[in-house]
């Protein structure tokens, strides 16, 4: 199976899971938007930026499978992340944004290249730090752990300011799977 077979969709469906947890918020609390600002601890960035990075992990991890450069939304996503302690934005642009990656997302799920596993890849981060990995280690090592470190910290952070959330907004995407006759009633 081609590692971006099973990268998009779990960005996908995450990603929408996201967006339907702000949604919620954006429902459940009239100053929903002042969520953005929230942090779980003072050195962790706000919701915004944790929404922004997701959207980047995305973005990056079906790129660099790929072997192509990120598309200009990459750079824009960092810099609104990076600045969202000043200018949060609104759940509303959040979710736009996040409809943008999914709609990437989808064209980079497209015509996959032919898939080595094991062929090399070079990730290097902002402060020189360079990893040394095959494209199957980095999907499972990285581009699903930071991925899913930046969705976690969003639904705690939504979760800590009262949002109404529970495992089923989570794991929304698995009710499809659901054996009839199987829900609970009560």
């Amino acid at each position: 199976m081609k590692l971006e077979a099973i990268l998009a969709p779990t960005y996908i469906q995450m990603l929408g899971a996201l967006s339907a947890w702000l949604g919620k918020a954006a429902e459940q609390l009239p100053e929903a938007d002042a969520l953005l600002s929230k942090r779980l601890a003072d050195d962790m960035f706000p919701l915004a930026t944790q929404v922004r990075f997701s959207c980047v992990q995305a973005l990056e991890g079906m790129c660099r499978l790929r072997g192509e450069a990120f598309p200009p939304l990459v750079n824009e996503l960092l810099n609104e992340g990076r600045a969202a302690s000043e200018h949060p934005g609104t759940i509303a642009e959040a979710r736009t944004r996040i409809e943008q990656v999914i709609a990437e997302v989808r064209k980079l799920a497209e015509d996959v290249p032919a898939d080595d596993e094991d062929r090399s890849l070079e990730h290097a981060l902002p402060m020189g730090i360079v990893f040394d990995l095959t494209a199957e280690q980095y999907a499972r090592d990285w581009a699903l752990g930071q991925f899913y470190f930046h969705i976690m910290i969003a639904y705690a952070i939504l979760r800590a300011a009262g949002v109404d959330l529970g495992k089923a907004d989570y794991v929304a995407h698995m009710f499809q799977y659901v054996r009839p006759g199987t829900m609970p009633t009560a």
